[in-house]
C-alpha cells in the first residue's frame, strides 16, 4: 500500500488526463520508458525524489516505475506542488507527499517522509533532500548509492560540500548536461518566466523596461524571450565574462543600483541571496514589479521590502501590493518564490522532456555502476548524446555522419596543410 498526504483525492481524474498530455509532448522519455518496461534495470530500487510535483513530473515517476522502481516523492517548493498531480500519482500507488502552500514546517516534514522510505537513489531538485540526509538523518546515507541534482543551485551546494569533503555518496550533475542546459534553462525558463509574470499581471511587455538579474543559461534565455515582447531589456551581472556577453548580445548593462532607477520589471535569476534589496527598492518606480526566477525566495530581500513598507494587500493571485512608507508602491509575484512554477505551469512538457530524459538514464547508469567516489560527476557523454539523437529522431529530423576520410583528417596531424 502506497503512503501518502496530498490536498485532495478527488483531483485525481484530472491529474491523470493533464500527466495524459505532458507524455503527448515528451516522446524521448517516452522511449526510454519502452525500453525499462522490456528491460526492468531498476527491480528492487528505491527512489527518493525531491522534485517540483508538475504534469512532467508525473511522466518521469512513471517511467521509473515502468523499470521496476519503486518510488517516494515530495515537492521541492513549496508552492509548485500541481494538486491534481499529486493526487493522480497517489492513485496510481506512489508514495507521494506534496501539496501547494505547504508551510515551511510542512515541507520540511514531506522531505523527511520521502527519507523514512530508506532511498537507495535521491533526485533532487535544490539539493534540499541531500542536505537534509547529511545534516540531519545521516542514519540513511548507509542506504543510498548515488543521486541525481536537476538544478543549477542544487549543483552549486553539491560542488560546496564535495569541496569540503562533506558529500557521501556520488551524485550526477544532469543540470550540466548539453541537452538539459541549453535547452531546459534557455528555452523552458526563458518562456515559462514570461508565462507565470503575464498570468500574475496580464501587464503589456512592450516598451516595458525590463531588468534580469543574472545573465546564466536562466537569464539568458529570459533576456531574449522578454526583447522577443517588445521591452527594453537591462542586465545586471557579477560575472565580467557573462556582462560582456550580455553586451555583445544587444543588451543594455549596468549595475542595479542604476538599473533600480529605471527597470519597470525585475527577474532574479541569480541562485544568489539579496539580489534585490532595501536599497534597489527604494529607489524604484511607483508601480515596479519584482519577480524571481531562482530556486530560492532568497535573491528578493522580502524582510526588507516588508520593513520600508507601511501596508500591504493581495491584489489577485500571486500579485501582492506593497505601500511603501515614501509613498510608492511594488508588486511582489508568487511570495518570491519561483513565478514560473507558483504563477504558472513550470517549463514546457517538451524541453522537460530531455531534462528528465536525462533523470531516469543518470538513475540507470548509478544503479547499474555500483559504488563510486562520493564526487560530483558530468553527465556521461554518451547520456547526454543520446538524449539529443532520440530527441533528433522524434523530430524527424536527419543529420549528417562524418566519411572515414574525415574522421582520418579531423583527429589526425599527418596531413597538414593540403
Amino acid at each position: 500500500m502506497a503512503s501518502f498526504k496530498i490536498k485532495k483525492a478527488s483531483l485525481a481524474p484530472q491529474g491523470s488526463l493533464l500527466i495524459e498530455w505532458a507524455s503527448m509532448h515528451m516522446p524521448v522519455l517516452n522511449q526510454v520508458k519502452q525500453r525499462f518496461q522490456r528491460e526492468k534495470p531498476l527491480v528492487d530500487i528505491m527512489i527518493g525524489a525531491c522534485l517540483h510535483v508538475t504534469k512532467e513530473t508525473g511522466v518521469l515517476v512513471e517511467t521509473l516505475v515502468a523499470g521496476g522502481a519503486d518510488v517516494a516523492l515530495c515537492g521541492s517548493n513549496p508552492l509548485s506542488t500541481q494538486d491534481e498531480v499529486a493526487a493522480a500519482l497517489a492513485e496510481k500507488g506512489i508514495n507521494v507527499y506534496a501539496w501547494r502552500g505547504e508551510t515551511t514546517k510542512e515541507y520540511y516534514w514531506c522531505v523527511n517522509q520521502v527519507i523514512d522510505h530508506t532511498p537507495q537513489i535521491t533526485l533532487d531538485d535544490g539539493a534540499d533532500l541531500v542536505s537534509m540526509v547529511h545534516i540531519k538523518r545521516k542514519e540513511a546515507l548507509k542506504n543510498v548509492k548515488g543521486g541525481t541534482e536537476e538544478t543549477t543551485t542544487g549543483v552549486m551546494r553539491l560542488r560546496a560540500m564535495e569541496k569540503k569533503g562533506a558529500l557521501r555518496y556520488p551524485i550526477i550533475a544532469v543540470n550540466d548536461a548539453h541537452t538539459k542546459y541549453l535547452f531546459d534553462n534557455r528555452y523552458g525558463t526563458g518562456q515559462s518566466t514570461i508565462d507565470g509574470i503575464l498570468r500574475a499581471t496580464n501587464i503589456l511587455l512592450a516598451g516595458k523596461n525590463f531588468v534580469v538579474c543574472g545573465y546564466g543559461w536562466c537569464g539568458r534565455g529570459l533576456a531574449f524571450r522578454a526583447r522577443g515582447m517588445g521591452a527594453n531589456v537591462i542586465v545586471t551581472e557579477v560575472n565580467p565574462t557573462r556582462a560582456l556577453e550580455a553586451i555583445m548580445d544587444g543588451f543594455r548593462v549596468t549595475a542595479m543600483d542604476e538599473a533600480s532607477k529605471m527597470g519597470d520589471i525585475f527577474v532574479t535569476a541569480t541562485g544568489d541571496l539579496n539580489v534585490i534589496r532595501k536599497e534597489h527598492m527604494l529607489k524604484m518606480k511607483n508601480g515596479a514589479i519584482l519577480a524571481n526566477s531562482g530556486h530560492f525566495n532568497v535573491e528578493i530581500n522580502i524582510s526588507d521590502l516588508e520593513s520600508i513598507s507601511s501596508s500591504k494587500r493581495t491584489i489577485r493571485p500571486n500579485l501582492e501590493e506593497y505601500a511603501l512608507q515614501n509613498g510608492r508602491r511594488l508588486y511582489l509575484l508568487a511570495e518570491g518564490r519561483l513565478v514560473n512554477l507558483a504563477a504558472a505551469e513550470g517549463h514546457p512538457s517538451e524541453v522537460m522532456d530531455m531534462s528528465f530524459a536525462n533523470q531516469a538514464l543518470c538513475v540507470e547508469h548509478l544503479v547499474k555502476k555500483g559504488k563510486t567516489e562520493p564526487r560530483v560527476y558530468s553527465v556521461p557523454k554518451k547520456i547526454d548524446e543520446l538524449v539529443a539523437s532520440l530527441k533528433l529522431k522524434a523530430m524527424n529530423v536527419k543529420i549528417d555522419e562524418l566519411t572515414e576520410e574525415q574522421k582520418k583528417y579531423i583527429t589526425g596531424w599527418e596531413a597538414g596543410t593540403i
